[in-house]
């Protein structure tokens, strides 16, 4: 039987897990923020720039020569834009991850010190229930352990896909922008 101390004070973790995780939300948002700030002002600039340059142009050759040099970059820097949210995201999803887990690492050992309290406490010939149901608990924990294994796979893949997705796109940006040459 739970305590009100043991009540309260798994009350309290809670709540500073919420916390935690709001806080880490709240970092991954300001990120996100100055990225789009920071890919805002350079965009100004360099609009300025390539403005100043087609005004300066003076022949048809020299127009197509500065348009080459304007769209070349296109791709490589919304390559690193997306690489940069990516990463943002890909951190801030690792911290919710590792907070989730200790919160449930620690549940799961409450529920398994809960049930070893019942079996201590259980009437005699119970034997064989208290056994089942410690194997259901070993059971249910290696499926889980298993199904975290499999998640964090996935992730990885999912990661290596994108990586070399972009590495693809920034080849293909830069073997096409040659070929215009």
């Amino acid at each position: 039987m739970l305590t009100a101390e043991q009540v309260m004070a798994t009350n309290k973790a809670n709540v500073e897990t919420f916390f935690g995780l709001t806080s880490k939300a709240f970092e991954g948002v300001e990120k996100l923020i100055g990225l789009n700030l920071a890919a805002s002002k350079a965009l100004m600039a360099e609009s300025a720039s390539q403005t100043q340059a087609v005004l300066g142009v003076k022949d048809p050759q020299e127009l197509l020569a500065v348009q080459a040099a304007l769209f070349q970059p296109l791709g490589e820097k919304a390559s690193s834009y997306g690489r940069e949210v990516y990463d943002i995201a890909a951190a801030t999803s690792a911290e919710f991850g590792k907070a989730l887990e200790v919160q449930f690492g620690e549940a799961q050992r409450k529920f398994l010190e809960a049930v070893e309290s019942a079996a201590q406490n259980a009437p005699a010939g119970s034997e064989t229930a208290v056994a089942l149901m410690k194997s259901a608990v070993a059971t249910a924990n290696n499926v889980l352990e298993t199904a975290q294994k499999s998640a964090k796979q996935a992730a990885a893949m999912a990661e290596s896909n994108f990586k070399t997705a972009t590495a693809n796109a920034m080849e293909a940006g830069k073997t096409t922008s040659a070929k215009k040459r």
